[in-house]
């Protein structure tokens, strides 16, 4: 961990700790031994994440013909990895949520959602593990987000200026949010796949896993509120190896898609 990580995060008394029902739920989907009834046991333990399931499985954006009413079917329906996102999209909202990142957790989420369909049609990634990626890809905000005001503040100016956030966030901390985000994964002994898309989403082609990086890259930047397409990096999009004539297509595709998910959570 480099100096200026390590007063971003060790300094920080308040430095959010991972979930223990994620944590629980990640290790649970990796041990190939375990059941959906595994999963099912430590949603039964917490009545408000047992009422966002049985909610999330009736929404729109599941779509499943018939009213589910008890945890066990829900869980057989969604099936392991989706009940899996489920979990960490409830649990961690708060921390997502939480004072200056009000707009986080909903970006956590449409980023979910759109490398989930992007790779679910496009046939890039696992399309499971793509939700968690795209919906962890930013975590280091959430670091960022609890330093000095004036500073943040600083680095918005930057960015409508014309900077990129990786180099707004250089500039003044010495680091930026995908530096402290690996390392956070790290800390919280998130699967090394989440820390090399956490930290190389920006740079896909350092990653070791380059086209995973890129789809999370493609999406972080469909999604932002001021979408440029000349700003997407053609090499970045060529590594997925995709003809993407219209992103604003795709872009409104994400945006329609994942504003259901986000009403059914907020509910």
């Amino acid at each position: 961990m480099n100096d200026a990580i390590n007063k971003l995060i060790n300094n920080l008394d308040d430095v959010p700790a991972m979930p223990n029902v994620v944590i629980k739920a990640l290790n649970i989907v990796k041990d190939p031994e375990s059941s959906i009834k595994d999963l099912g046991n430590i949603i039964s333990c917490d009545q408000s994440l047992s009422i966002k399931v049985l909610n999330m499985v009736n929404s729109a954006y599941y779509g499943f013909a018939q009213q589910i009413t008890s945890i066990p079917r829900a869980l057989t329906l969604l099936g392991m990895n989706r009940t899996k996102n489920i979990i960490i999209a409830v649990a961690m909202k708060p921390m997502f949520s939480a004072q200056k990142n009000k707009l986080l957790w909903e970006h956590a989420i449409t980023t979910a959602v759109g490398c989930e369909y992007v790779a679910e049609h496009l046939n890039i990634s696992d399309v499971d593990e793509a939700f968690v990626m795209g919906f962890m890809h930013d975590i280091g905000k959430i670091v960022i987000n609890m330093q000095d005001e004036e500073v943040l503040d600083k680095i918005k100016e930057f960015v409508n200026e014309g900077s990129s956030i990786i180099e707004a966030e250089n500039a003044f901390f010495n680091t930026n949010h995908s530096e402290v985000g690996a390392t956070l994964s790290k800390k919280w002994q998130l699967p090394i796949l989440l820390t090399n898309i956490i930290k190389y989403h920006h740079t896909p082609l350092l990653s070791s896993v380059p086209i995973e990086c890129s789809l999370v890259y493609l999406v972080d930047k469909l999604v932002q509120t001021k979408f440029n397409p000349e700003q997407l990096n053609s090499k970045y999009i060529e590594n997925l190896n995709i003809q993407l004539e219209k992103p604003e297509i795709l872009r409104d595709s994400i945006l329609d898609k994942a504003a259901i998910l986000i009403n059914d959570l907020s509910t």
